[in-house]
Order: C-alpha cells, then sequence, then structure tokens
C-alpha cells in the first residue's frame, strides 16, 4: 500500500502541478515514506520547492515532551528555509506564514482522536487558506484507531484547541476525510484536496494501522499502536490526578496509575459495574514510578490495557467507556477521592473550567462518575445518540 507522500512522489502529473509553485510543508517525525525517509528531505530530493515548513505541538523534530511546551520558529539549518511553528506563539498560521508559500501540503499522521491536536491543526489552516487565497493538501496517512466511532459529541460553546467542532472523541475518519467534513461543516471556499492512500483497509488485519508499515512517534507519548488505540479514553486522565503513565516507558496505556489506589479493587469494581465494557482488551494491574510528571518518584499501582494480540477485539474495545468506567469504579470504591484537576490547572490555556471538561467537550462524562445513582445506560444512552448521528453525518466524505 502507499500512504499520500508516496503517492505523491510516485506521480509525475501530481509534482508537475507543484511545479512553479512556492510549497510548504506541515510535518513532525512520522511524516516519513515507505522507505522512512522524512517527507521534507523526499519532497527537495524530488524536485519540489518547499519555501517553508511548519511544526504542530511538539515540533517539526518531535522534541518536546509535554503538553502546553512550546516551540519557537527557527531557520532550517540545512535548506535554509523558515521552520514556523503552530504551537508556540500562536496557534493558528498568522498572514505572515501564510504568505510564504502557494500550497500547503499537510503531511501529520494522526491518532484518530478530537483531542489530539493536529486536526485542529488542520481546521486553523484550512480557515486561514481561505482568507489568504491559499491551496492546501492533505497528503494522507492511516487513521490507526481504524472506523470506530466513540464518545459524545463535543457540545457548542467548548470549543477549544483540544475541540476543534462537534465531533465525537473517537471520530473514525483520516484527516483527509476530516478536511472534506470542515469545509462542509463550516461552509469554506478553500482550495483543498487529499491526496488519497492506495490500498488501505481500515478493517483489515491491522484494523486501521497496516502490519506492512513501520509505527513511528508522532508525538513524544504515542508510542506504539497501543498507544493509539487506547488514546481515545485513557486521554481523559490528562483532566484527572491519576497518572497517565507519563514519565514511563508506557505513557497513555494505562486507566490510572496512583501510589493511593489499589487496582485489583478497582478492577473487580468496573468488572461488577459494567462488564461488557471491559472487553475487547485485557487488563493487567502493574506497578511504576514516573520519573517525572504526577506522582514523580512514587510507587503507583496501575491498570495496565493491552489492546493487541490474540486478546484484541477491534469491534468490542471501547476505550472511551473503559475510560470513564474506570473513573467510575474509582468513585464508587473511594468517594471522597479527588479524581479531577482543578479549575486552576489552565488545561490547554482555558481559564476557569475543569480540564475533564475541555477534554470530553462538555461535562456530562463527570457528570456521570460523580451521579452515584447513574448507571451504566445513561451515560451510554448519551454517547450511542451522539456516536450514530456522526456516523449519519460523515459518511458522505469517507474515502475509502
Amino acid at each position: 500500500m502507499k500512504f499520500g507522500i508516496d503517492r505523491l512522489l510516485a506521480d509525475p502529473q501530481l509534482l508537475a502541478e507543484l511545479k512553479g509553485k512556492r510549497v510548504a510543508l506541515v510535518a513532525h517525525p512520522a511524516s516519513v515514506t515507505e522507505g522512512l525517509t522524512h517527507s521534507l528531505d523526499a519532497l527537495i530530493a524530488a524536485g519540489v520547492n518547499i519555501s517553508s515548513a511548519f511544526g504542530p505541538q511538539h515540533g517539526l523534530k518531535g522534541d518536546k515532551q509535554d503538553n502546553m511546551v512550546e516551540t519557537a520558529d527557527e531557520m532550517d539549518p540545512q535548506y535554509g528555509i523558515p521552520v514556523f511553528s503552530l504551537y508556540g506563539e500562536v496557534r493558528r498560521p498568522t498572514g505572515q506564514m501564510m504568505s510564504s508559500a502557494d500550497i500547503f501540503l499537510f503531511d501529520l499522521q494522526d491518532l484518530g482522536c478530537r483531542i489530539y491536536t493536529f486536526v485542529t491543526t488542520l481546521l486553523y489552516l484550512l480557515e486561514e487558506a481561505q482568507k489568504h487565497g491559499k491551496e492546501v493538501w492533505v497528503l494522507d496517512r492511516p487513521n490507526p484507531a481504524g472506523r470506530p466511532v466513540e464518545g459524545t459529541l463535543l457540545v457548542p460553546g467548548n470549543e477549544s484547541f483540544v475541540g476543534a467542532a462537534p465531533m465525537p472523541m473517537r471520530h473514525g475518519l483520516t484527516l483527509g476525510e476530516m478536511g472534506h467534513w470542515f469545509t462542509a461543516h463550516f461552509d469554506l471556499d478553500v482550495k483543498y484536496r487529499v491526496v488519497p492512500m492506495e490500498g488501505w483497509e481500515p478493517n483489515g488485519d491491522g484494523y486501521g494501522w497496516p502490519a506492512s508499515r513501520v509505527w513511528i512517534n508522532p508525538s513524544p507519548n504515542a508510542a506504539s499502536v497501543n498507544m493509539a488505540r487506547a488514546y481515545a479514553g485513557s486521554v481523559m486522565i490528562e483532566g484527572a490526578t491519576v497518572s497517565e503513565g507519563r514519565g514511563t516507558t508506557r505513557p497513555l496505556e494505562v486507566l490510572f496509575g496512583a501510589p493511593d489506589l489499589d487496582a485489583k479493587a478497582v478492577l473487580a469494581e468496573m468488572q461488577t459495574i459494567a462488564p461488557q465494557w471491559t472487553q475487547g482488551c485485557i487488563l493487567r494491574d502493574c506497578w511504576f514510578e514516573p520519573t517525572f510528571h504526577k506522582h514523580a518518584g512514587k510507587l503507583c499501582n496501575a491498570l495496565m490495557i493491552h489492546a493487541e494480540g490474540p486478546h484484541y477485539d477491534h469491534d468490542a474495545f471501547k476505550p472511551w467507556r473503559l475510560q470513564a468506567l474506570a473513573f467510575k469504579a474509582i468513585r464508587r470504591l473511594y468517594p471522597d477521592y479527588p479524581i479531577w484537576r482543578g479549575k486552576d490547572f489552565k488545561y490547554e490555556y482555558t481559564d476557569d473550567v475543569l480540564a475533564i471538561d475541555v477534554i470530553n467537550g462538555g461535562p456530562s462524562l463527570r457528570e456521570w462518575v460523580d451521579n452515584p445513582d447513574a448507571a451504566p445506560n445513561d451515560l451510554d444512552q448519551l454517547a450511542s445518540h451522539d456516536e450514530a448521528a456522526w456516523v449519519q453525518t460523515v459518511r458522505e466524505h469517507l474515502l475509502y
């Protein structure tokens, strides 16, 4: 199979359309060809006039470890072109940045989750391209989480850099497909095209990520396909006081980690509350000691998610519900446990709002966890309605 970048490089007609144009590349470490050459190097070697490059959150080099760690603009030492940061002084490209090119090639590997900020960066680029009369091409890549859709839709009024539009947490689209939905939903008059993949089968053996391709971290803590599958649930831990595993070698592949929680007891309670939400993976109690971030230097008991190997059932695995269930079990076993980070923690530069509500696009999940009378069916009905509506809405934009 071929990703969008490989299709572009192998197609003389597509390359001819770039000839005589100033071209910008939006990229990160996972922006590589089939042979693992970085797209910036490959495009320049192919004769494309790359006049500027852009790095999203974590930077073009992917060197910024945590959230809210900004990257500065710089000059590329090898090619002498400006590298603009879209996670520094600005999140949205400025007019000066947009003036650096005629066509913008967007070549970011996504995780298929609303909160993963590359999807918001795509929307901002499309909106600025409309204002400045520029053209945007998405060089499409797989959604490693596949087609399943899960979670409630973002509630209007809760938009942020981790919530661009009313989409569910696990959206089931490639970024090329998402760009088509953005242009339709926001009625954008922009020159937009997708260089589609060839041979990608979202329901094939890899369930989204093809076994023939090497996994490269698109951000420092996206270290595996297992993480990509779990992320639509585990990312919500960023709004909680328990650890998501940052400061360990397997971040965002756990349901929680804390020095004062009994993982086996929490798992047993989860099985009592909603055993159907634990299907599709294996949950293993384990221990870790983060070297930095939450509970640094403290021994934490945790539940590790294994959505991989013979234990993985792609259709049964529901990471968003699984994570909600873990929170619910903690709340039942430890009624006074301070699960949620307070409003003093400004998640992605928001003010006077709980991080968990920013992440989930509204308060419904937190309210369900904290309400002792709320049953699994209550959350399931709320999410199922939104999931069905989203599937119907985006059906016309599917390319594969």
